[in-house]
């Protein structure tokens, strides 16, 4: 038996709204998606600046560790401090 036309109605407004709901959902994935996806690129960057800085520092004291190094050699006693 074919089904009437307020079935076949029926049937097509409730397949629209689920179909609309799925869209949402997955419109709402994306968002979600693409903010996580930021928060990575952010946390990221933010670790490579920390590891530049900690590079630098590290840097910094070996070369001045150097220097000292270098001032205890030439004069074979630690450098006394500017008055």
């Amino acid at each position: 038996m074919a089904p009437t036309k307020a079935k076949r109605s029926a049937a097509a407004k409730k397949a629209a709204a689920t179909r609309k709901r799925n869209a949402a959902k997955k419109s709402e994935q994306q968002l979600k998606s693409t903010a996580q996806g930021a928060a990575r690129e952010i946390a990221g960057a933010a670790e490579i600046a920390a590891k530049a800085v900690r590079r630098t520092a590290k840097q910094a004291a070996t070369t001045a560790s150097k220097r000292v190094s270098a001032e205890r050699g030439r004069s074979g006693k630690a450098p006394k401090g500017k008055r």
